[in-house]
């Protein structure tokens, strides 16, 4: 481009600016990262899925496994609620983790995520720089998860939970 100056490197070659780089080469990811971003999702979405479906599903299978007799035991509870406490922190740790490479590989950078409710009352007179940062796919991925698991759950309880007290 005319007008425009071109830098020199340490080597002494010239390097075009910035703004005559293709433009599609800017914004189009490479094929390899679009595939590491789709697997990531998937990943996300077969855990969050698996909170409300699988963990609670595979605790019952292993809480009926520990069982001796045809009858609820708190023996049988306490290993239902304490697989199901396992696999959901499993679960969750999985998501935190994807989440964390997801924005390491689309370079979101760190940012403390702490709610403010769990914040000192000092920092509130610290001035602190907030970056503007949107919502992620895989924040998308989850949040749809759970409005599906709660829509499920209301059409499951008003329409066929029935009412309890017929089930004599």
């Amino acid at each position: 481009m005319v007008g425009m100056r071109q830098m020199r490197v340490s080597s002494g070659d010239f390097v075009p600016p910035l703004s005559e780089q293709p433009a599609a080469e800017k914004r189009r990811p490479r094929r390899s990262v679009m595939l590491k971003r789709v697997g990531l999702a998937a990943a996300t979405a077969f855990l969050t899925v698996n909170i409300w479906t699988g963990c609670p599903l595979l605790a019952l299978w292993v809480g009926a496994q520990t069982v001796q007799e045809r009858r609820v035991t708190m023996t049988s509870l306490f290993v239902i609620v304490a697989v199901l406490a396992v696999l959901v922190f499993a679960s969750a740790v999985g998501i935190a983790w994807l989440n964390a490479a997801y924005d390491e590989l689309i370079g979101r950078p760190r940012i403390e995520r702490r709610p403010a409710w769990m914040r000192s009352m000092r920092a509130e007179a610290e001035v602190r720089i907030v970056q503007r940062v949107g919502v992620t796919a895989l924040e998308r991925v989850v949040m749809l998860n759970v409005y599906v698991a709660v829509i499920l759950l209301a059409v499951w309880f008003v329409f066929f939970a029935g009412p309890p007290f017929l089930h004599n």
